[in-house]
């Protein structure tokens, strides 16, 4: 049996940017260069308010000379409502693909099994295009497409459905923020949720709306908190709730599920809390940070 698995997405859902400036119109918009996308490129980028703060994230591919960006359901009409308000004369149109899915699949040789060993984009029957996540190898290959296409895709490469908790649980493992889920919109600025070590911010591309303020932060070391894993003992904490080390506030709780999740903690506290071996608390549960391979954190005072 294939040790690939898969699930639906039905948290995220698929846009459309069509026309012949559908490049550069994104381009001055987004965190990360769109010079990137092609046949065989896929980015993790992020739209942000003027003052830096965080308003979408999403996935951009490129098929049958559209723009396809896999972002949040839910906010689909307000990702082309906030789009809609730059596009004056550009010749552009901004469509909601209602009947597409996203997927993911995931687990040892998830990309040779889907297509994808030497290369990081597939292009589906209908449109749709399978990728390696640009953020992160490990966290597996996404898809986006029709149903029929996404599921015959993953029926003859062997892929396993399953529940979409295990997808989570790897996910949080690794400390991937769900968009705003775990980013808060309109008050969250992406390098403290790593969006430059997960290749979603480009720093030579030029201007884009945010990005003044999103270099200022990087190079004047202005990032005070960032998002990290946390290992959960006790019950799972809400989001929002108040983590506390030695009594004091210390971050707050994202996204969980039983035993993990993530946590925005001032990086003052967590250099404290992983000097002592500490942990944090949060009523009776104790949390824990466990820091990804790829996370770098400035830890100590000037760094």
């Amino acid at each position: 049996m294939s040790a690939v698995s898969f699930c639906v997405l039905p948290q995220r859902g698929v846009f459309a940017i069509a026309g012949t400036d559908r490049r550069s119109f994104l381009q001055g918009l987004v965190s990360n260069d769109v010079n990137k996308v092609s046949a065989n490129g896929v980015i993790h980028a992020a739209l942000l308010t003027s003052q830096g703060k965080f308003l979408h994230d999403f996935f951009v591919a490129e098929a049958a000379e559209r723009l396809l960006l896999d972002a949040e359901a839910v906010r689909l009409e307000d990702l082309r409502t906030r789009l809609g308000r730059f596009r004056l004369r550009a010749a552009v149109t901004l469509t909601v693909e209602n009947d597409w899915i996203v997927a993911v699949a995931f687990g040892p040789g998830t990309a040779a099994a889907l297509g994808l060993a030497m290369k990081t984009v597939h292009h589906l029957a209908g449109g749709g295009v399978s990728y390696v996540d640009p953020r992160l190898p490990a966290i597996g290959v996404r898809l986006m497409g029709m149903p029929s296409d996404v599921m015959e895709t993953l029926h003859e490469a062997g892929c396993n459905e399953t529940a979409q908790i295990a997808y989570e649980r790897l996910r949080l493992e690794l400390g991937l923020p769900d968009g705003s889920r775990d980013i808060v919109v309109e008050r969250a600025g992406l390098l403290e949720c790593g969006f430059e070590e997960l290749n979603g911010v480009d720093f030579g591309k030029g201007c884009y709306v945010g990005q003044e303020v999103t270099t200022r932060s990087k190079y004047r070391g202005l990032i005070k908190k960032r998002l990290v894993p946390v290992m959960v003992e006790g019950p799972v904490p809400v989001p929002g709730t108040p983590l506390l080390l030695d009594g004091r506030e210390a971050g707050e709780m994202r996204s969980a599920t039983e035993g993990i999740g993530l946590a925005l903690i001032r990086l003052e506290a967590l250099a404290q809390a992983q000097h002592a071996s500490r942990p944090f608390h949060a009523g009776t549960t104790r949390l824990f940070p466990r820091l990804p391979g790829w996370m770098v954190l400035p830890l100590r005072p000037g760094d």
